[in-house]
């Protein structure tokens, strides 16, 4: 069964519907999650929710230790901390609701029309007449698509050379031409090229693999694919959560390059 994710356009750009709900809803989740852990916190001994979230913190903060200072770590904790949260609960969202909506009729503001249901949909038995319906993951990975990977993948990139120019303008332009001026060429490929492409894609390529044979095995005999579907369904929430630290990781490494004298 082909699986159709809407499209609608605005002011000349085209925006997946599914992606731009799931994005939102990640973004709710993880506020929530941070207003709900830190509500009535103590100064005493942590206990609970409280000792969770301080246990996070702790985690993120000693990602950070291994490439910057503490003084220097201590301002980025929570930009680590968000990204880290929304890319780990974004990446088992997949995980935990992959399932299929069908749509037999159009719905023109969330860009499911009569001309797509006829185009992509497959057909269904409805009060024993055929017709066509649309088989929609409204429900899925924002991680799972490039726009968003590459999207945040952007926002730390530039992030980070905002904060090599403020910290130092000279050495920032003085950078690209060490250690010798032909280096400018594989400074500008890096910085360019392959850290924008590696960083989103590694994060995409897992989930959206992830994701596809978890739809695979959820479309085969229960009789056949339980156990398998088990296995691989563990196996996803450990590559999500491990996708989430490398990402954030990676993050800081880029931050630390351009906020850290020894770089």
């Amino acid at each position: 069964m082909e699986h159709y994710s809407p499209i609608v356009q605005f002011a000349g750009l085209r925006f997946d519907i599914p992606v731009v709900l799931m994005t939102i809803f990640t973004s709710v989740l993880v506020f929530i999650l941070v207003m709900f852990c830190t509500r009535n916190m103590t100064t005493g001994v942590p206990k609970g929710k409280q000792n969770f979230f301080e246990w996070v913190i702790e985690f993120i903060r000693g990602i950070a230790g291994q490439f910057m200072d503490a003084k220097t770590s201590t301002k980025f904790i929570t930009l680590a901390l968000t990204l880290f949260l929304y890319i780990f609960i974004g990446n088992q969202l997949g995980v935990m609701t992959n399932f299929t909506i069908e749509h037999s009729q159009p719905i023109p503001s969330l860009g499911i029309t009569q001309e797509v249901i006829s185009e992509h949909g497959h057909e269904v038995e409805h009060n024993g007449q055929k017709e066509k319906a649309l088989g929609v993951v409204w429900f899925k990975s924002p991680t799972a698509s490039p726009s968003v990977t590459f999207g945040l993948a952007l926002m730390i990139l530039l992030y980070a050379h905002y904060l090599g120019i403020r910290k130092d303008a000279g050495g920032y332009v003085k950078h690209w031409f060490q250690p010798h001026p032909l280096m400018f060429i594989l400074h500008v490929m890096e910085e360019f090229i392959i850290k924008p492409l590696t960083l989103p894609l590694r994060l995409f390529g897992n989930i959206f693999a992830g994701e596809v044979l978890i739809a695979f095995l959820l479309a085969g005999s229960v009789a056949v694919v339980s156990l398998p579907l088990i296995v691989w369904l563990g196996y996803s929430v450990f590559v999500g959560s491990i996708q989430a630290y490398i990402f954030t990781t990676l993050a800081l490494v880029y931050i630390s390059q351009k906020v850290v004298d020894d770089h």
